[in-house]
């Protein structure tokens, strides 16, 4: 019987050995001499998560069929150009849970996080060098230094009602989906595919990445700590413009929106209005109009990689794409 859902079953099932290799690198490169640094990292990267960037360099491969081993390690640099970004946000946003458990700048202080995040960042540096291909190198690096334009952008955003809808998915696509793109893209270059083809598997990417992000959006106003692993209104309390707030500030009236003004500035922040602010997001329908956009995004990712054989890698990407926008955590 098929399942009534998207699920990320079929990829977790198609990169399962593979995934088994990444973290066992994963565990053996965030060991130092310095107990605090596994300690603090262990803390994040054993707490959970989808791991979808390391699963999608490896999935790509899957769908390229590419049969060596490299992707393991560059899979594994994914994954700590990732944690190393998530310490640091949590750090820049002051936030106290992360993945349903308190966040490590919480157990360890924000200078250790900072440090040990820093930390990871190194090493996924060293895993491609070790790699030796310029062109990883460039992609990896490159969408690093993006990732944190782009966190730039969103800390410049912050608290602003003016930003744009654009502007908005500009900094989705630094922030997000650039490190997603990255992740597929680097497949088809151990794979030695023509650009054509990285280009398709970065597209697949980027708007998986969008569409994942949106969806994380509209989760921060229709589900619950249990549910998304993360206090339900963070986004609010923290003043970020994200996408259903941005849309009911542009089709609010003037009390409403200078309720929004007052609520990204701070002055308003209670439980109470955290309740009010869900109440004009349901009104004017913006996290169904999120999740709207991230399908969209969704759907564009699953036409990348159309022309690509049928194969069981194919069919786990385009599932995957699916869940994103499904998800309710």
């Amino acid at each position: 019987m098929p399942r009534s859902e998207p699920s990320l079953e079929p990829v977790l099932a198609l990169t399962a050995d593979g995934m088994n290799c990444v973290n066992q690198i994963i565990l053996d490169r965030m060991q130092s001499k310095i107990p605090l640094i596994p300690a603090l990292a262990g803390h994040l990267i054993a707490g959970g998560g989808k791991r979808m960037r390391p699963m999608l360099t490896l999935a790509s491969a899957a769908l390229l069929e590419y049969e060596g081993s490299r992707h393991h390690k560059l899979a594994a640099a994914v994954e700590f150009i990732h944690t190393a970004t998530l310490l640091h946000d949590d750090v820049v946003d002051g936030s106290d849970m992360r993945r349903g458990k308190q966040a490590a700048n919480i157990v360890f202080g924000n200078p250790a996080a900072v440090l040990v995040g820093d930390f990871l960042f190194s090493r996924s540096f060293e895993l491609m060098v070790e790699d030796g291909s310029l062109k990883v190198l460039k992609i990896l690096s490159g969408a690093s230094a993006i990732i944190a334009e782009g966190e730039v952008d969103q800390l410049t955003a912050q608290r602003r009602v003016e930003t744009s809808e654009e502007q908005y998915l500009d900094i989705v696509g630094a922030k997000t989906a650039a490190l997603f793109a990255a992740a597929c893209r680097i497949a088809a270059v151990v794979a030695e595919r023509d650009p054509a083809i990285e280009q398709k598997l970065d597209d697949y990417g980027r708007n998986l990445g969008i569409a994942f992000q949106l969806v994380d959006d509209a989760i921060d106003y229709d589900s619950e700590v249990g549910e998304s692993g993360k206090d339900k209104g963070d986004d609010f309390r923290d003043g970020k413009m994200t996408l259903p707030v941005i849309l009911a500030y542009a089709r609010g009236n003037a009390e409403e929106r200078q309720f929004w003004q007052d609520a990204m500035q701070g002055r308003r922040s209670s439980d109470e209005d955290l309740a009010h602010a869900t109440s004009l997001i349901a009104k004017h329908g913006t996290v169904a109009d999120t999740r709207e956009r991230a399908k969209h995004f969704a759907n564009r990712a699953i036409d990348s990689i159309s022309g690509f054989p049928a194969n069981e890698a194919r069919a786990a990407m385009i599932e995957a794409a699916q869940f994103a926008v499904s998800r309710r955590f």
